[in-house]
């Protein structure tokens, strides 16, 4: 499986911690920023993961944000996806 994973500064701890866990279970991951924690516009990396499983050029994405709003709002801009706010494994 591979899925593309991006978040802005609020997220990146969570990001990688992610990142990890899901290389330990033999996922492919795709990291679309960003690449550090400095301030970054949430919009730009949502479209940049939406943008690619839209496509089909991906078959999943994570976003990660301050609350998972602005991600979700961004990524269902996009044709075929569909994303959501999930903050446990119920959620999920």
């Amino acid at each position: 499986m591979k899925i593309a994973i991006g978040c802005d500064h609020a997220g990146f701890e969570l990001k990688e911690d992610l990142k990890g866990y899901l290389r330990e279970r033999n996922v492919e991951v795709l990291d679309l920023g960003t690449q550090d924690g400095a301030p970054v516009d949430y919009p730009e990396i949502g479209m940049t993961v939406a943008e690619k499983v839209s496509t089909g050029a991906i078959p999943r994405g994570i976003l990660i944000c301050g609350t998972g709003m602005g991600m979700s709002i961004v990524a269902n801009r996009f044709q075929g996806v569909r994303a959501t706010l999930c903050h446990d494994l119920y959620t999920a």
